[in-house]
């Protein structure tokens, strides 16, 4: 695996992942994987079908505690037994469904589950709040008004991302933000995450789409079958260096080891022939 030199002037990260592993029943969903978030860097997750991207993004979550290893918060071991634990560390996820109320408008989805108010619902301040954030995206939505259902992939994916920074999370974690979005909606998105950067947010950005990392990723993280394959800099890696980490078409640890296993097998049949 490729080492490299964090990308920020920050030279501690904001979180530490270490030996990560999880298992469901008989599955080893993610084995000793390692991963390091530092403020104001975008980090991609890649991979292919399979590799463990979701399951490491709901280990982030806290939706999926981790069966192994160790997770550091600023240098101090934490636990993400629950999502509770992840929104109280400061480390916010948009997952790929968005989870958004379209009978509600743009201002009842930031602040549903969170409304300011004791007794009567403060919907001046609940306004002013989600201008102001979203001002601070430079986000084009027309109106705070407006029912959700009646926005564009890309104002949803908008509206996920600012409810997510409600609360100023330090961390905030993207799965597949440019999904089923046409050109123009994806350079939005795109926009709002260089903005999260300028923001000093840590993100983790998880896609497919090798133009959409390239484009605003400072690291790109590979993960194949489950493990790390790869941690390139990505002013410095070229596409193909990525495919091939993805699909095993290069020499690291996870090929050398499927040799090993392989070379094994195929001295075990021998001897069993002789």
């Amino acid at each position: 695996m490729t080492a490299v030199t964090p990308t920020t002037s920050d030279d501690e990260p904001i979180l530490s992942l270490r030996g990560i592993s999880k298992k469901f029943g008989a599955i080893q969903a993610l084995s000793d994987v390692s991963l390091d978030i530092y403020p104001g860097e975008v980090v991609a997750i890649v991979g292919d079908n399979g590799a463990g991207k979701s399951t490491l993004v709901k280990v982030l979550a806290g939706v999926h505690p981790a069966s192994s290893g160790t997770i550091c918060y600023r240098g101090d071991e934490v636990s993400l037994a629950n999502p509770t634990d992840a929104r109280d560390l400061g480390i916010a996820t948009v997952f790929q469904d968005l989870a958004l109320c379209d009978n509600l408008d743009v201002v009842s989805n930031l602040f549903l589950g969170r409304e300011l108010g004791a007794g009567a619902l403060n919907e001046v301040e609940m306004e002013q709040q989600t201008w102001a954030l979203l001002r601070q995206l430079s986000a084009k939505i027309p109106s705070v008004r407006t029912p959700v259902a009646g926005l564009s992939g890309g104002q949803r994916q908008t509206v996920a991302i600012a409810r997510s920074l409600i609360g100023n999370p330090s961390i905030v974690v993207l799965d597949e933000p440019t999904a089923a979005l046409g050109v123009a909606q994806t350079a939005e998105v795109l926009n709002l995450i260089e903005h999260l950067r300028e923001r000093r947010h840590g993100i983790v950005l998880v896609s497919h789409n090798m133009a959409d990392v390239q484009a605003v990723a400072d690291r790109v993280v590979v993960l194949r079958l489950g493990r790390n394959n790869g941690d390139f800099a990505a002013a410095d890696v070229t596409y193909e260096d990525i495919i091939a980490a993805i699909t095993g078409a290069t020499d690291n640890a996870v090929s050398r080891r499927a040799g090993m296993t392989g070379a094994t097998l195929t001295r075990a049949k021998e001897g069993l022939s002789s």
